[in-house]
């Protein structure tokens, strides 16, 4: 595992449980495999998920059809965020891996 996504709550939780399968994004990612996912402002890798493929400019009708994947009730807020991250096989550690966050950082952390 190379990097780490920074993703905030209530949304790790639910990736984490595999309630939460799409991720959505303002941008598409060419990131494919297992990442780690660091919850936003704890300086902590809570665990890890695989990114299997990315849906892109998703339609609404795609968002409302799919909103147990998104689990965004209100569909308004994808106007921006409608890059689907398709995720599989999410994992929460026993143990937290806390990182160094290197400044500037947003979305990506190289670990």
């Amino acid at each position: 595992m190379e990097r780490a996504l920074i993703i905030r709550q209530p949304w790790i939780d639910l990736i984490l449980s595999g309630e939460k399968t799409w991720e959505m994004r303002s941008r598409s990612t060419s990131a494919r495999g297992r990442i780690g996912l660091i919850e936003q402002g704890t300086g902590l890798i809570v665990g890890e998920v695989c990114i299997v493929g990315v849906i892109k400019n998703a339609t609404s009708q795609t968002l409302f059809m799919q909103q147990y994947k998104h689990c965004v009730k209100d569909l308004s807020a994808l106007e921006k965020w409608n890059n689907a991250w398709i995720l599989s096989g999410a994992k929460r550690y026993d143990t937290p891996i806390p990182y160094r966050h290197p400044k500037g950082a947003v979305t990506w952390v190289k670990i």
